[in-house]
């Protein structure tokens, strides 16, 4: 089994404009934390320059 980072998955996620809801861990989880804390971190950059440029 290789290790997952739901961190990293989550990053992934946001980059390929997968949405939020689509967080493939059981909610109140850590790993469910992560992958969503990883998914804001990308959602919210890719929202702030698409502002930007507007």
């Amino acid at each position: 089994m290789t290790d997952r980072d739901p961190f990293a998955e989550g990053e992934r996620a946001a980059r390929e404009r997968i949405p939020a809801e689509a967080n493939p861990y059981s909610g109140g989880s850590d790993e469910h934390a992560l992958w969503a804390a990883g998914h804001e971190k990308v959602a919210g950059a890719i929202e702030a320059r698409e502002s930007e440029g507007s």
